[in-house]
């Protein structure tokens, strides 16, 4: 069924998704850290991961897009992804350089964000690029923690090429979509002052009137 574009409104499957997402990162910080089961750590954020997209299949597959949707979804993304990037830095399973690097990107998105809703831009939508970027990277963060379980051989080796390989693709889409945002920035800016200037009545007419 394709999107309608119509508002479904908050009690939806996709945010039902997004809300239990968010639900189990304590439960992620507590497998890794105060039970150390780095197993089912791993197996809990590779599942988070995953439904990232299924929450998007089913929004677009049976219609239940929102406006709620499409702020809760992008930042259910975030969360999960800083939460799991700095607690694999901690534990040491993710390199203090890869972190840096997604950390880094991540705040220049978010304070971007936060200055053009500041000045009054119109909202943006979450880019392709930086969707695959972060599936990507939630891709790629269990598999360091894989690596880690694993004992040395074949199968290790595979984990480590899939793993690098998913990093550096999740981090260049990533900077690629935060470049890509200028452009769409300055128009949502345009658009906002726009939107609000249209609103203001014209005083002088008001007078003459």
């Amino acid at each position: 069924m394709p999107d309608t574009g119509v508002d479904h409104g908050v009690f939806t499957v996709p945010n039902a998704i997004s809300v239990a997402r968010l639900l189990c990162v304590p439960l992620f910080l507590w497998l890794l850290f105060g039970a150390e089961e780095r197993t089912a750590a791993m197996l809990l954020l590779g599942g988070l991961g995953a439904t990232d997209w299924v929450d998007g299949w089913i929004a677009r597959r049976f219609d239940q897009g929102s406006v709620v949707g499409k702020i809760l979804d992008p930042v259910a993304d975030r969360i999960l992804l800083l939460t799991a990037v700095i607690a694999l830095m901690i534990d040491g399973a993710v390199p203090t350089w890869v972190g840096v690097l997604v950390l880094v990107r991540e705040a220049i998105v978010s304070l971007a964000t936060l200055a053009l809703a500041a000045a009054g831009a119109a909202r943006i939508d979450v880019q392709w690029t930086g969707k695959a970027g972060t599936f990507a990277l939630m891709f790629a963060l269990p598999g360091f923690l894989l690596i880690d379980v694993l004992d040395p051989g074949i199968w290790r080796d595979i984990a480590e090429v899939i793993t690098w390989t998913a990093t550096a693709g999740g981090l260049t889409l990533g900077y690629i979509a935060a470049a890509r945002y200028i452009p769409i920035a300055r128009e949502a800016l345009r658009a906002g002052r726009g939107g609000r200037t249209a609103k203001t009545p014209d005083k002088s007419t008001e007078v003459a009137a």
